[in-house]
């Protein structure tokens, strides 16, 4: 598995696609997750179902922007959705066997 993040419209996904090829590429993480907690997932749920999507496909390459940078949002809900992503992606990256910011289209390997 891989981890893929970077701020919004950076070139992830091109990148991504570039180099892993489209096949095992879980694009939007963050999005994936406000639903999850839109409906009432908690995080051990969340968790659990990223789980098994990476367990069901070990080659998976996760795409997510980076979300906690920039200003506190006021609302409770939008912070939650930060650190739950947060939190979600430390998980995801110590398990990973590479992880990659992107800027510019750039792309760092960070681990």
């Amino acid at each position: 598995m891989k981890l893929v993040i970077g701020g919004a419209f950076q070139g992830k996904y091109e990148w991504a696609v570039s180099q892993f090829g489209e096949k095992n590429i879980w694009n939007d993480f963050h999005l994936f997750v406000r639903e999850k907690l839109f409906v009432g997932k908690t995080t051990n749920e969340i968790l659990d179902e990223v789980q098994c999507r990476i367990n069901s496909n070990p080659e998976i390459i996760i795409i997510c922007d980076e979300i906690g940078c920039g200003i506190i949002p006021a609302e409770k809900e939008e912070r939650n959705y930060r650190e739950v992503t947060g939190r979600l992606l430390c998980l995801i990256a110590e398990k990973a066997e590479a992880v990659y910011r992107i800027n510019f289209g750039v792309a760092q390997k960070i681990k």
